[in-house]
């Protein structure tokens, strides 16, 4: 496989972690963002120590100014961006009715918002080279709605449509664009959840288990690969079989 700079936003969570350390084992060089600083040298130097060395940008993917620099440093560090995966995401999570702008502004902004604020920097330099990689990471939720979840829910479903249309308006630019919806993945997040809680989620998917975000990495891997040259446009769902749409 060719060697590509790739960018991961929120690389230092759970799952972004693993996307950082497949697509370093696939022989990419590795980007993410951060907002605190000492957080991220933390992370990043615990990662160096297993052998994964990833560079670090300054940059809130809600703010478009702040994401276009971050932008702007990887590739000062790294060179241009080829494959860039969107997975940074927040939860504000309230039935709708006791939910206030606020709640709902902040959840769209960074989940949804950072599609536009992170790629826009990104796309030209895609179309120029003939080539590029762009993946969304998006939710179970996004596909089949989740009580407490009206803002998280628009914006991951949000993400697909936004796939959609920018697969069809760079494709013949060599350049793919998917999704990937991961159900419940056993993130140190869900793994705070009551464990009473968490049962009755695993209760609910057939393969019998929560997920692992390495194989959430993988599939953001495959869409990545060279070969993936005519996927584009397509939703990948990886939930153990807890929704089965089309």
């Amino acid at each position: 496989m060719t060697a590509r700079v790739a960018l991961v936003t929120g690389g230092t969570g759970g799952i972004g972690t693993a996307i950082c350390r497949h697509l370093a084992q696939l022989g990419h060089k590795v980007a993410t963002n951060y907002r605190d600083e000492a957080k991220a040298k933390a992370w990043q130097d615990a990662q160096r120590k297993e052998g994964f060395e990833f560079a670090l940008a300054r940059g809130d993917v809600a703010d478009p100014a702040a994401a276009e620099a971050m932008v702007r440093e990887v590739e000062k560090q790294l060179g241009p961006i080829e494959i860039l995966v969107n997975n940074a995401g927040i939860t504000r999570d309230t039935t709708f009715h006791k939910m206030n702008a606020l709640q709902w502004q902040e959840v769209i902004a960074t989940n949804l918002g950072s599609c536009f604020n992170v790629t826009r920097p990104v796309i030209d330099g895609m179309r120029e080279r003939k080539w590029g990689r762009i993946v969304q990471i998006s939710s179970i939720n996004g596909q089949k709605g989740q009580y407490g979840q009206a803002n998280y829910a628009a914006a991951k479903a949000g993400m697909h449509g936004f796939t959609i249309s920018l697969a069809q308006e760079n494709a013949k630019f060599g350049i793919t664009v998917n999704t990937v919806s991961p159900g419940y993945v056993g993130t140190d997040m869900v793994m705070a959840v009551p464990e009473d809680v968490r049962a009755k989620i695993v209760a609910q998917i057939p393969i019998g288990r929560l997920g692992e975000p390495d194989e959430i990495a993988y599939a953001v891997g495959f869409f990545a690969n060279e070969q993936a040259r005519w996927i584009t446009g397509a939703n990948l769902a990886i939930n153990g079989g807890q929704y089965m749409g089309w």
